[in-house]
């Protein structure tokens, strides 16, 4: 089969033959359509992330039908659309990962093939509605967002929301989701361009984080904030917390600008801030993120599409930081 390869730390995507998987007891093998990228397929490439192993196939998020089945798997699975939930071996406690959970791409290989082999308990069907390019963009953005949201922060349906970094796919999905479940949805983002697209999308507004006193002309629009989903930490981490209503919590899933300060301790504790860290999802969550896409007829948002042999140009885009949605490969 066909794959785009790493075979060490800032070394490109290789476009090579590779040994075609056999689905085991209990695993499925998936021809693949298409497949997506995220961040981690950048930060693996550079050495920033931990349990390296070379050659590996990169790609968490991916769609394709079933082509065969190993033992103790329901042959029906043979000829479906599927997704897949990258999210393995989350474990038996739904707040917190197993100490052998793994994302698949790393260290199993990944979607940035022909071919997959998965195990078969993290099979779902396509979303009906979805065309197979859009349904590869949203797993492990999708989960990471969802759990943020409505998992951690437990966003409800009238209350003010902000979404930052909009544009990138995991602050997409949590912008789209918020809105979906009818918050009110406020969005940050270094570009006004972006912004504009997500009040397009159903948010009521925005900030541009480049502007000096971004945060208290934020803050006064919107009349501060019951939930904040962030992704960037950094300094404007204390400007998080200055824009918070009592009781409001804060879900942190990333640190894409550094480690935060919180400013102030008495802000957060007199106005009784949950601060909740959540990364990806557990099989539940994602489960029902499924579900939640499928009743609100959501479309991920494809940013661009590059080939399979393509995927040095697409890890070379995503680390740029232009797009607004996710980045796609058509296997």
């Amino acid at each position: 089969m066909k794959a785009s390869v790493l075979h060490g730390v800032n070394e490109p995507y290789v476009y090579q033959e590779f040994e075609k998987p056999i689905p085991n007891e209990n695993e499925v093998l998936i021809k693949v359509s298409h497949a997506a990228l995220n961040h981690r397929d950048v930060w693996i490439q550079k050495g920033q992330y931990a349990g390296l192993t070379f050659p590996i196939i990169c790609g968490s998020d991916g769609c394709g039908v079933v082509e065969s089945v190993g033992q103790n798997v329901e042959g029906s699975w043979v000829g479906k659309e599927v997704i897949v939930n990258p999210s393995m071996n989350w474990g038996d406690n739904p707040r917190f990962q197993a100490k052998n959970y793994v994302i698949l791409g790393l260290p199993n290989n990944g979607m940035f093939a022909e071919y997959v082999v998965v195990p078969s308990r993290l099979v779902y069907e396509k979303p009906k509605h979805l065309s197979s390019e859009k349904a590869a963009a949203f797993p492990l953005a999708g989960l990471t967002g969802y759990r943020a949201l409505l998992g951690r922060a437990k966003a409800k349906e009238g209350e003010t929301v902000l979404i930052t970094g909009v544009g990138g796919g995991v602050a997409l999905f949590a912008a789209q989701f918020a809105i979906a479940a009818k918050c009110k949805v406020y969005v940050t983002s270094g570009s006004d361009e972006k912004i504009k697209q997500a009040i397009d999308l159903g948010a009521i507004g925005g900030a541009n984080y480049k502007n000096a006193d971004w945060h208290k002309e934020l803050a006064k629009t919107s009349g501060g904030f019951d939930v904040i989903v962030d992704g960037a930490g950094g300094p404007d981490f204390a400007k998080l917390i200055d824009m918070c209503k009592p009781g409001a919590r804060i879900a942190s899933y990333g640190a894409t600008v550094g480690p935060w300060n919180a400013g102030v301790p008495a802000k957060i504790f007199w106005k009784q801030i949950d601060i909740l860290g959540s990364t990806m999802g557990n099989d539940k969550e994602f489960e029902e993120m499924v579900a939640f896409i499928s009743e609100h007829k959501i479309e991920p948002i494809v940013a661009k599409i590059f080939g399979l042999n393509q995927a040095q140009d697409a890890a070379k885009y995503m680390d740029e930081g232009k797009q607004f949605g996710k980045i796609v490969l058509e296997i």
